[in-house]
């Protein structure tokens, strides 16, 4: 389909204004955390990197950091084993309900995010009767890591088919052979780039977060939350607000840039 002069102008214009209104509060941050200014005042009085010095050397901060890190990468492991076990039991198999499990695969990512928490919060305190920890937090992370996996690997088991694995069945080779030296091969960089995914969204998570965290247990959204109106922390808090964005865009970029190059290769 051939678009008029017009119509690509129109277009151009209208995906420009939008890209504007999504990256230029980006951009303010970021220039913020270099101001002078202790209440981010518009435009910067100066330009200053103590709020960066600041923001690296504060304990409550890096514990933050390790706490996001740790809880990212534990609740990403389960949904690597979760996701693709789910993805092979609703793809190479047929069974009653089979349409309704995928449905509530995929539901926990698309229902808001107060809901989830709130759910999970009353299932924690009320019908297990369990503490909130930084436990009850990887397992709320892991209910939507889950689908990002669920989707990759799926997506890629439909095109692949069952071909490649039937002959090598065909051969002699049993189950894990199969899956070790055919399947596995097929499915890792669908693996990766749901990996990195579900470590991203799981980073900079708070909504649910803050209805499944204990006592104690602060990540780094939270720490933001908590520090943004305070006096004389807006600064450092824009410091780690850039910290976050850079930490969310990494892994989205190489999961990105893995679809891209599988897709390329085929």
């Amino acid at each position: 389909m051939r678009l008029s002069r017009l119509s690509r102008t129109m277009l151009g214009a209208v995906a420009g204004l939008i890209l504007v209104l999504v990256y230029v509060p980006l951009l303010v941050v970021l220039v913020n955390s270099f101001s002078t200014s202790t209440s981010l005042s518009w435009p910067p009085p100066g330009f200053t990197l103590e709020w960066w010095r600041r923001a690296f050397a504060s304990a409550g901060a890096m514990e933050a950091v390790q706490t996001s890190v740790v809880v990212a990468l534990i609740s990403t492991a389960i949904a690597l084993v979760l996701g693709t076990l789910i993805s092979f039991a609703l793809q190479r198999f047929d069974f009653f309900g089979r349409q309704t499990v995928n449905l509530l695969v995929i539901l926990p990512i698309a229902l808001p995010g107060i809901i989830t928490g709130i759910a999970l919060n009353n299932f924690f305190r009320t019908i297990m009767g369990i503490p909130l920890s930084i436990w009850t937090v990887v397992i709320a992370h892991a209910t939507f890591c889950i689908v990002t996996v669920f989707n990759n690997v799926i997506a890629r088991l439909r095109r692949t088919g069952t071909k490649l694995e039937e002959a090598s069945a065909d051969l002699g080779a049993g189950v894990w052979t199969t899956f070790r030296l055919v399947t596995f091969p097929q499915l890792r960089s669908a693996l990766l780039a749901g990996g990195l995914l579900a470590f991203a969204l799981s980073f900079d998570e708070i909504i649910v977060t803050t209805f499944t965290a204990g006592s104690g247990v602060t990540t780094l959204p939270i720490f933001i939350l908590n520090n943004m109106f305070r006096p004389s922390q807006a600064p450092i808090v824009a410091v780690i607000a850039v910290v976050l964005v850079l930490v969310s865009i990494i892994p989205i970029y190489l999961a990105q840039r893995l679809s891209g190059d599988e897709q390329q290769r085929r």
